[in-house]
């Protein structure tokens, strides 16, 4: 008997079966020759969430969440934040390898020169109530540029994708930035293609009054990282969304409209605003040990914000990065007086059995909104900042999709619980 398969004998009918294994994994599909006769469908699995089912075989971003690793293409997530920068990290979640220099000086000319965005995005944002949320703004833009842009729709055709693939990432700073000016009631800013990729974003944001005003060089190198560690995460919610939506072969631009939206919701790209109010609720260092108290009250509603991960059962690498980056950010912006409380809140949980028994460590939101908060932005801003960079990660897995020979259009199975084969009652009758 081979050692690569799962032997199954159905007690239903008394029947064996043998099935492949292969990367840690048996295929759905197999199962379905188990039937209990010829009318059957055959077995399913039921697996609400996916928390046990791969979709897709990726090569892009690997994480052993026991172990707190992360890796794009093979690169620690540490190293990359040390050493490279955002654009150079994008390449290289592209094309698989680091880019040589003359490679990295054309992709960067080629994203600097896809900054800009029509006019006539202008006119659609300035639709928009003045109190409009940037996240809302920003998918329904980036969903707009695929009327701009009719050729998208040939995503089977790799150069025609490949530069929508470049200006989803040159024109999400810029869109972003608009989303922010116009919530605050600012002129837009336009692009300078004489700024690094992140300056750039942060001028457009922030420059006020000041043509040649430039942000603290620390604060954009923090903001790159930042955006280094946020540029792919696996298979999670909106990355899974611009999967399941390109699945359809419909152009990236909605696809990606779809990650935004997804990376809207709370439970996703909204973590680190829920982080930054639970230490306004803590109010001071000295309140920590009660809080964490009712934390671990079984009938009370405190929950510790920031702490645990779906993938991670070990310290988030990411965060261990980001906690170096406060300092950093710090000196140039002056503490933010939540630090004390963070750091504080740290120190406790890690050490409290009740959390280091279920494996709750710091994750990639504990820190990050400190960050974001001590350089201006406002929360409802934070998801955009989380956006931005995570547009290469979107457009490079929807690549990987749609080149992928044994994807088809997504469509689960579902187990159907209602009532059956009803007979209509007349209205007069009811």
């Amino acid at each position: 008997m081979a050692n690569d398969t799962l032997s199954v004998t159905d007690n239903r009918t008394g029947k064996k079966f043998e099935l492949k294994i292969e990367n840690g994994c048996i295929r759905a599909m197999d199962l379905r020759q188990m039937k209990t006769d010829a009318e059957d469908f055959g077995l399913m699995t039921y697996d609400p969430a996916f928390m046990n089912t791969a979709n897709c075989k990726s090569a892009i971003t690997f994480i052993d969440g026991d172990k707190g690793i992360l890796e794009y293409r093979g690169y620690p997530i540490d190293q990359l934040a040390e050493k490279s920068s955002h654009l150079e990290t994008s390449y290289l979640l592209m094309n698989g390898e680091l880019p040589s220099k003359a490679q990295l000086e054309e992709f960067t000319t080629k994203i600097t020169h896809h900054t800009y965005v029509h006019e006539n995005i202008k006119q659609f944002m300035d639709g928009f109530r003045y109190d409009a949320h940037p996240m809302s703004m920003l998918a329904s833009t980036v969903a707009a540029l695929s009327s701009f842009y009719p050729e998208a729709k040939q995503v089977k055709n790799k150069e025609v994708r490949r530069n929508q693939m470049m200006r989803l990432i040159a024109k999400m700073p810029t869109l972003a930035a608009f989303s922010y000016r116009h919530s605050q009631g600012l002129p837009y800013i336009y692009p300078n293609n004489d700024l690094s990729y992140t300056e750039n974003f942060l001028t457009m944001v922030k420059s006020i009054g000041k043509p040649n005003w430039r942000p603290h060089p620390a604060l954009v190198r923090a903001l790159d990282v930042l955006f280094i560690l946020h540029a792919d995460h696996e298979q999670n919610c909106s990355t899974t969304s611009v999967r399941v939506v390109g699945s359809s072969e419909v152009d990236p631009y909605s696809a990606v409209a779809a990650g935004i939206t997804a990376l809207y919701g709370p439970l996703h790209g909204g973590a680190n605003e829920a982080v930054l109010r639970m230490l306004r609720e803590i109010g001071d260092k000295k309140n920590v040990p009660e809080f964490i108290k009712k934390v671990k009250d079984k009938d009370g509603d405190k929950k510790l914000m920031g702490f645990g991960h779906r993938v991670y059962k070990n310290y988030d690498p990411r965060a261990k990065v980001i906690k170096k980056a406060c300092d950093e950010v710090f000196e140039v912006t002056g503490k933010n007086p939540l630090l004390d409380i963070a750091v504080e809140l740290e120190r406790i949980a890690l050490q409290d059995e009740y959390f280091v028994q279920r494996k709750l460590y710091p994750n990639v939101d504990f820190y990050s909104g400190l960050i974001y908060e001590a350089m201006g932005f406002p929360m409802e801003f934070f998801t955009c900042l989380f956006a931005i960079p995570r547009t290469v990660g979107w457009v490079t897995q929807f690549e990987e999709m749609i080149t992928d020979n044994e994807q088809k259009i997504a469509r689960p199975r579902q187990i159907f619980t209602g009532p059956r084969k009803r007979d209509y009652v007349m209205l007069d009758k009811r």
